[in-house]
């Protein structure tokens, strides 16, 4: 058997080291995985060939390297190399620079008869799409967190068992009750005893058909008295159908219920009845339109304004799909929509952003040019702008959270 060819042949990237690092052979796969042809390799010191990337601290890793090749000659047994990111410098034909590259490899010991180290052998194995595919979704996971614990609302998600999986820190606030507790005994524990009977009999039926639920509820405050909310649960699927997880979010809206209760039961002038009924209504209807558009569904529109010039530091696609013809992300408020300045509202900006304080809006006309055409169209929405502070408590930024009102935007 031509053992050559077979080690050439591999489809496991191979390189072979002296046990002073020179690098003695590599197979075709490695050579195609470094960017390398054999005479750039064959003869050279291997971490100097293989050398830290110096932009990228998190690349800076061949002391590891080394530690396992070392380790693996004083043991004379093999050393496995942790997932670890270690670029790899790009040719100057391909423009130069370091490529950015996650590996899983092993380091093991070639024998000479008297049970010296002879060389040493290293299997890799290039795992960046995977490792990448991983940040990616962690870095969605961390925004999408960052986005449930600046919502106003009762947020949770669980897993497709049912079981949840998490809680914004808003539940321990508003309940009292720490969010291990809910998590581990269930919310139903701070929904009103005749509420969480009905609730358990709706949640197993739109669980069993994956569909939505939506239904009133009341919560249990940290002061110990219940208060009406609406409650939603949706199913997250996939592009197949194939269901991922279950996403759920309570919003308060007991005083709205219960003015509209107090004004059915005073029973007074008919007129002043009917105005203030039909007002309560139309803000719960407010309030569960808020609730649907939140991170369930998204289609509320939020962004993040970062810094004292307020600049867009991210955008969700239903703000953006109120600016079709605009490019805002990474622009300041002011050059981006211009049009706001003489409306005020980047005074209102300056001021939360200087003193600390929330402002909120309700059905405010406010003129904008959309389709980056010069010409303004009136819009009526609700918003509200939330500081956002660091860990030196410091205000950094402006959450923006709001909705359109569609009917008052288009009735002229």
């Amino acid at each position: 058997m031509d053992y050559q060819k077979l080690f050439v042949s591999v489809p496991e990237a191979i390189v072979l080291l002296s046990p002073d690092f020179t690098i003695l052979a590599a197979n075709d796969r490695y050579l195609e995985v470094t960017m390398r042809t054999h005479d750039e390799l064959i003869g050279k010191d291997f971490l100097k060939t293989f050398p830290d990337n110096p932009d990228a601290s998190e690349s800076k890793n061949e002391m590891l390297l080394r530690q396992s090749l070392e380790n693996t000659l004083r043991t004379k047994h093999v050393d496995y190399l942790d997932v670890l990111r270690y670029d790899i410098p790009r040719p100057a034909s391909q423009g130069g620079g370091f490529d950015v590259r996650y590996w899983e490899a092993s380091h093991t010991p070639i024998l000479d008869d008297e049970g010296n180290v002879e060389c040493l052998m290293q299997l890799t194995k290039d795992v960046t799409e995977r490792e990448v595919a991983k940040l990616e979704l962690s870095e969605t996971q961390e925004k999408f967190k960052f986005m449930a614990e600046a919502m106003p609302l009762l947020i949770f998600t669980t897993n497709t068992e049912g079981k949840i999986t998490y809680l914004n820190q808003r539940w321990g606030k508003y309940t009292g009750t720490a969010t291990k507790e809910l998590i581990y005994n269930g919310v139903k524990q701070v929904f009103h005893p005749e509420d969480a009977a009905t609730f358990t009999t709706r949640w197993a039926d739109a669980f069993a058909n994956n569909t939505e639920l939506q239904m009133e509820v009341r919560v249990k405050a940290s002061e110990g008295i219940y208060r009406w909310h609406l409650a939603r649960i949706l199913p997250q699927v996939d592009e197949s159908g194939k269901l991922l997880m279950w996403v759920g979010a309570i919003t308060d809206i007991h005083n709205s219920k219960q003015l509209v209760e107090e004004l059915l039961e005073a029973n007074t002038q008919m007129e002043q009845l009917s105005n203030h009924v039909q007002q309560a209504f139309k803000k719960v209807e407010s309030e569960r339109n808020i609730l649907e558009r939140l991170i369930i569904e998204s289609p509320a529109f939020f962004c993040i304004l970062k810094g004292p010039e307020h600049t867009f530091e991210l955008i969700n696609k239903n703000y953006q799909k109120i600016f079709p013809g605009k490019e805002l992300l990474h622009k300041p408020v002011a050059k981006a929509l211009p049009e706001v300045v003489d409306q005020g509202y980047i005074a209102i900006l300056d001021k939360v952003y200087q003193t600390g304080e929330s402002y909120v809006a309700e059905h405010i006309r406010i003129m904008l040019d959309r389709y980056n055409t010069g010409a303004l169209e009136e819009l009526t929405i609700s918003f509200q702008y939330q500081p956002l502070y660091d860990e030196n408590n410091t205000i950094y930024g402006i959450l923006v959270f709001g909705y359109e009102i569609p009917a008052l935007s288009h009735q002229q």
